[in-house]
């Protein structure tokens, strides 16, 4: 078994961007990234503040656009607005959840998706979908990546994903599905799971519950790829119960230090590549 090291493969690829950054300031242009973020949420306060982090160590012009708890549905449009105008920002993230109110589809609906840096935008997921990924979603994008560094055999093999989300599952299986793996989705609802896992080559687990994935739903030999991030009593834990599969799998991620971290750098890379898709 050998652990995939997040870290690793983020520093190497954070690296590359800054590289790409430098020679963008060098030819007089410069990469600009707004996050919006709307209330007082502690969590996305932290994801929030480690997108910043990383801009600045990437040479990336950061804006937080910060909005009280109570903003309207209007006031977060017309803050979209102004962003999707300025010339000197280059990608816009509006950081989720939202509060409740809002409505989550239309404020992502209303970037401008050559500067959708999260690949939320219907029409990025449209290219995406249509095998012409221009932006695409941060986290399956890093699982990619890791999946790159690590030279891990893709084509012919069979990929379950176990989630559905428009962020990460969906997205996820199409990327897979464009390398040529044979891909299911399972689900919560999603009969007899242990059957189809047991099947699966490469098991990609992002369905939001710490432990769920154990030994006797893993394949032999499986590459495992723990996409969860739960918070149990002030420690992290991934939906994968890694103490019981890794030594039955050939690859894994942890959490913390796995896919987490590429998250992040992957909205570096696509900031970089708005920047080049407008500045054609």
């Amino acid at each position: 078994m050998q652990i995939m090291d997040g870290k690793l493969v983020a520093q190497i690829t954070r690296q590359q961007i800054k590289e790409e950054v430098d020679a963008i300031k060098q030819a007089g242009g410069e990469v600009g990234l707004a996050v919006i973020l709307v209330g007082d949420n502690p969590a996305s306060q932290v994801y929030v503040n480690n997108k910043i982090k990383a801009c600045k160590e990437a040479g990336i012009n950061s804006i937080l656009c910060k909005l009280e708890e109570n903003a309207t549905q209007k006031e977060v449009l017309d803050v979209i607005e102004k962003l999707n105008a300025d010339k000197a920002v280059n990608g816009i993230l509006v950081q989720l959840p939202v509060p409740k109110g809002l409505d989550e589809n239309e404020i992502l609906s209303a970037v401008d998706p050559a500067k959708d840096v999260d690949g939320a935008h219907y029409v990025q997921k449209g290219k995406l979908w249509t095998g012409h990924p221009e932006l695409i979603a941060c986290t399956p994008f890093g699982v990619m990546k890791m999946l790159e560094y690590y030279n891990i055999p893709i084509k012919g093999r069979h990929a379950v994903v176990i989630g559905r989300s428009n962020l990460v599952g969906k997205p996820l299986a199409q990327l897979l599905l464009d390398k040529d793996a044979t891909v299911t989705i399972c689900h919560s609802k999603t009969a007899d799971i242990k059957s189809i896992t047991r099947q699966a080559d490469i098991l990609c687990v992002a369905i939001g519950k710490a432990g769920f994935v154990t030994a006797d739903m893993v394949k032999e030999g499986a590459v495992v790829i723990d996409v969860g991030i739960n918070r149990e009593n002030g420690v992290l834990r991934g939906d994968v119960d890694f103490e019981s599969v890794k030594d039955k799998c050939s690859y894994i991620t942890p959490v913390p230090g796995g896919v987490g971290l590429m998250t992040v750098t992957m909205l570096l890379a696509n900031a970089v590549a708005a920047y080049k898709i407008q500045n054609k």
